[in-house]
């Protein structure tokens, strides 16, 4: 079932794949990887202005990765973000250090301290 903003994205020739709705009945899209910085900026122009929050899940052993940006429209101030919105700078980080996602020109794809191979300095 193709909701509001899929059919806007299909009007305005943006690819994408409608996956319906979740239980609290908000549209979910699914956007191919190398689409994903036009649809955002779009979806940004669009009114969707507040990045609530960014993860990453692995959808199958073996196979894909998912990444998932729950965005949302405020009516006062805007949240600037990486990219689009800046906020996803930090939950971008860490799902490629969870999950390995690389993001493309993300500022400071590192590793954070408490991997299990992070060999911690001697500050004495």
């Amino acid at each position: 079932m193709q909701g509001r903003l899929s059919a806007w994205l299909v009007k305005h020739g943006l690819v994408h794949r409608s996956l319906g709705f979740d239980y609290q009945g908000i549209e979910t899209l699914q956007i191919k990887p190398e689409d994903w910085h036009s649809v955002a900026v779009i979806l940004y122009v669009y009114g969707y202005n507040y990045l609530r929050s960014q993860c990453a899940y692995d959808v199958a052993p073996g196979g894909l990765l998912a990444s998932v940006y729950h965005l949302t429209r405020i009516e006062y101030g805007r949240s600037t973000g990486r990219g689009v919105w800046k906020s996803a700078n930090f939950q971008e980080r860490e799902s490629y250090d969870m999950l390995g996602i690389f993001y493309d020109n993300h500022p400071r794809l590192d590793r954070w301290p408490l991997r299990k191979d992070y060999i911690a300095p001697n500050f004495l």
